[in-house]
């Protein structure tokens, strides 16, 4: 189609970082057990999709099936995506163990909670705490959770699991649930640190490994911000290979040139980038984040930050290219109304 007028750029000058977590070793730090600790300690689930941590993932299977896919994550197990009959899940998977789950939709049991419920039903349910302790051979580690942890992305331990929550902040309620084992806990830590002993430390990843996990997440990113989307009764966005490789291009640069922008100095504001792809679009927008620990805690990040909330969730859009690099992320959004 030729001469589509481009009557809108839509774009958000903010940018949205996962703070570096502060890790300290502290070779006083002890835990302490005593009555009030041991009255709130929350038991492990006997029922629910939490229960299969720990399983072998043919175990797994034999009650939910074949996965979707299964690709590489950033942290040394292999993500099981389950994308099927309205319901998303993602099984964390390390020598044939699972290690962790992360649930996206309701209709999934995940004992004690609920998708959806609001945070207040969740308080009712468990306790939260600022301090989240646990030790094992190698040491003692304790992680610091702050009031904006609490409200949207509190921690709880659960027997010998743990379980992360991510709240939408605007709406109040439940958005995904994550589970995981003490060990996958410590390789990610999502939050401040201090331990007496030894860090749990995973292998570096190969170049090959990057690329599969940035591949990994870009879809998954993809499929989250529909599903989000849907949460909101909005169309669900195509996906856009051409956008794609324009995000793609604009992560590896702030990569490269250890800047995070929306504008570069090589390739311009995305105006810029998409125009020089020949990408004909009514209206467009990004979303830019880093250092998040993967696809579902950079969607959470997006829709918990006003403006790129409004990106994520508005309606004009018709198509969705999103490009991963080392971590640095990218979603580029245009509108193409000859396409619906």
């Amino acid at each position: 189609m030729v001469g589509i007028s481009f009557n809108q750029f839509y774009s958000r000058d903010k940018v949205l970082v996962d703070d570096k977590k502060e890790i300290v070793e502290n070779e006083s730090l002890h835990i302490v057990q005593d009555d009030a600790n041991e009255k709130m300690e929350q038991k492990r689930p006997k029922t629910g999709i939490s229960t299969y941590i720990g399983k072998s993932f043919h175990t797994f299977q034999e009650e939910y099936g074949e996965p979707s896919r299964q690709e590489l994550s950033y942290h040394g197990y292999t993500w099981g995506i389950y994308n099927q009959d309205g319901k998303y899940m993602m099984v964390g998977v390390d020598k044939e163990k699972i290690v962790t789950i992360a649930v996206a939709t309701s209709g999934i049991d995940v004992t004690p909670f609920q998708i959806g419920e609001n945070l207040e039903s969740v308080y009712k349910k468990v306790e939260m705490q600022p301090e989240i302790e646990l030790k094992n051979e190698d040491g003692v580690y304790r992680f610091e959770l702050f009031e904006d942890d609490l409200n949207i992305k509190p921690l709880i331990s659960l027997g010998n699991i743990y379980a992360q929550l991510y709240f939408d902040h605007f709406e109040g309620n439940l958005l995904f649930v994550r589970f995981m084992d003490g060990e996958t806990l410590l390789k990610q830590r999502p939050y401040d640190l201090s331990y007496r002993g030894k860090l749990v430390e995973q292998e570096p990843l190969t170049e090959e490994e990057w690329n599969q996990a940035d591949t990994a997440s870009e879809i998954q990113i993809y499929e989250l911000t529909n599903l989000v989307r849907k949460n909101f009764n909005l169309s669900e966005l195509g996906w856009d290979q051409e956008t794609r490789n324009v995000a793609y291009e604009h992560s590896q640069d702030m990569y490269d040139t250890e800047t995070f922008s929306h504008d570069s100095e090589k390739y311009g504001n995305l105006a810029n980038r998409l125009s020089k792809n020949n990408i004909f679009y009514e209206s467009a927008g990004e979303n830019i984040a880093y250092q998040y620990t993967d696809s579902l805690a950079v969607v959470s990040g997006w829709l918990n930050s006003k403006g790129h909330r409004e990106t994520l969730l508005n309606q004009d859009f018709t198509h969705i290219g999103v490009g991963v690099y080392r971590k640095y992320y990218t979603q580029n959004f245009i509108q193409k109304s000859w396409e619906q």
